[in-house]
């Protein structure tokens, strides 16, 4: 009986801390710093500057839209669209594997590598800034 219910309680332990991993899928809605809004050119150098950096692989490029994904360690891939103008840009999850993505629940890893990207972006909005001054 006891080793029923070690096995038990253990299972419940683990199942509890593989949840914990797991936390809704952020889609980054960004409004771009007043001082740096120029155009949606000046948007997609920056965007595009960033996805390298942060080594996001470029997929598509339009005047609207940008595509990139990443795969970390062979083992773990997402695929982002980024949808911009002058004065904003959006991350958005298209798709993934390896991050354990069901019903809008991903690997919590996902939405720190998302993060990361949007300040990079706002970062590389704002070296822009200041080297038009």
């Amino acid at each position: 009986m006891s080793h029923l219910i070690r096995a038990l309680l253990l299972s419940i332990g683990l199942s509890t801390l593989v949840g914990c991993t797991s936390k809704p899928v952020e889609n980054i809605q960004q409004s771009a710093p007043a001082a740096s809004i120029r155009s949606d050119a000046e948007m997609q150098r920056a965007i595009v500057s960033a996805l390298n950096k942060r080594q996001w692989l470029v997929q598509h490029v339009s005047p609207t839209e940008i595509r990139a994904e990443i795969t970390q360690r062979g083992r773990h891939h997402a695929e982002i669209s980024i949808p911009y103008s002058a004065s904003q840009f959006a991350i958005e999850y298209r798709s993934s594997w390896g991050l354990d993505y069901e019903d809008g629940e991903i690997h919590r890893n996902y939405n720190r590598w998302v993060n990361n990207l949007r300040n990079s972006i706002l970062q590389e909005l704002q070296t822009q800034s200041l080297g038009q001054r």
